[in-house]
């Protein structure tokens, strides 16, 4: 995807704590009375007040969400025909991309962080990094995404992203030691994620995480 460089947002403070609920979603598009939970929040303007050092500047889209190679997240989904979606879904995947780059950087303020987020969105990021930060461990192994399905708000600024997160192969890895701490495969493994998805208000093909509502142990993706 290219797209032109972005300045990075200031980073909020992790206070937000992971929010549980059933995800919904299907292909089917919401009459204007089936509005999309969150969708509502709209994307926040990046400032360059908080640009994190050592942002990528050279790539196409201005930030860099490349992750080491012991760390790879599979996002097994065919993109949807209709182009708001696509590019949604793209910088869905993105968000989680940058989340884990947080992760390998040890920091909360990570420039792709704090591109694909906004809201509610970024402090979900934050959180999720500042555990395995307070934790002392980083990530390994391949967390597979799939079973996607989008649907659109009826004012076209806003698409739900709904998919299934399978995380049997991806492990916690300790810093300081380097041990990889493997888990028996388990129904905790297996997540439903819905990601609100907001369209950047410049008009520019970028979109923003502003919700992310899990169920866990989902029975869906098992």
């Amino acid at each position: 995807m290219k797209r032109r460089s972005l300045p990075v947002t200031a980073a909020l403070a992790a206070t937000a704590a992971l929010l549980l609920t059933a995800c919904g979603g299907g292909d089917d598009k919401p009459s204007d009375n089936d509005k999309i939970a969150g969708a509502d929040q709209g994307s926040k303007k990046p400032t360059k007040s908080a640009e994190p050092a050592g942002a990528s500047q050279d790539k196409p889209d201005g930030v860099d969400v490349s992750l080491p190679k012991d760390m790879n997240l599979v996002f097994d989904w065919d993109k949807p025909k209709a182009k708001n979606e696509a590019a949604a879904m793209d910088d869905a995947a993105n968000f989680f991309r940058a989340i884990y780059r947080g992760v390998d950087k040890r920091t909360t303020k990570e420039a792709a962080v704090t591109t694909y987020a906004t809201g509610e969105g970024l402090r979900y990021a934050q959180v999720q990094i500042g555990d395995r930060l307070d934790g002392d461990w980083t990530a390994t192994g391949t967390r597979r995404y799939y079973d996607v399905s989008t649907r659109s708000a009826s004012n076209g600024k806003s698409v739900e992203v709904a998919f299934c997160s399978d995380a049997s192969k991806f492990y916690g890895k300790e810093i300081k030691t380097g041990k990889v701490l493997k888990t028996e495969p388990s129904p905790r493994d297996f997540s439903l994620f819905k990601v609100i998805m907001v369209k950047f208000p410049t008009g520019d093909d970028l979109w923003q995480a502003s919700k992310v509502f899990v169920e866990e142990k989902a029975a869906k993706c098992q």
